[in-house]
């Protein structure tokens, strides 16, 4: 991938780590999923769970690329549930970002 086509994959796709009591998990929007939401940050999306009861997103984990480099990349649909111990943190990949899939 190129280090243009890279950026505007990272540009397209925001990643967030989402905290439980049990575990963390990486997850990404895409810019349809973002607007859709109103806004990019951690305050939407918590709006969002709370208002829904629930919101589905792509979770995102780390793989090996086509080049053998490692990239963030989707790994599948989650739903995640609204639960007062959830919590939602903006996530910086050292990474190369996979966008999100468009359906």
């Amino acid at each position: 991938m190129l280090a243009g086509t890279a950026a505007s994959a990272q540009e397209k796709t925001t990643l967030f780590k989402v905290v439980t009591l049990k575990d963390d998990v990486v997850i990404a929007l895409s810019a349809r999923d973002i607007g859709a939401l109103g806004g990019n940050d951690v305050t939407h999306i918590g709006r969002a769970i709370k208002a829904g009861g629930e919101l589905t997103v792509w979770q995102y984990a780390v793989r090996k690329g086509r080049d053998g480099e490692l990239e963030q990349a989707p790994l599948k649909r989650v739903s995640l549930i609204g639960h007062e111990s959830l919590r939602v943190e903006p996530y910086a990949s050292p990474l190369r970002v996979v966008p999100v899939p468009e359906n």
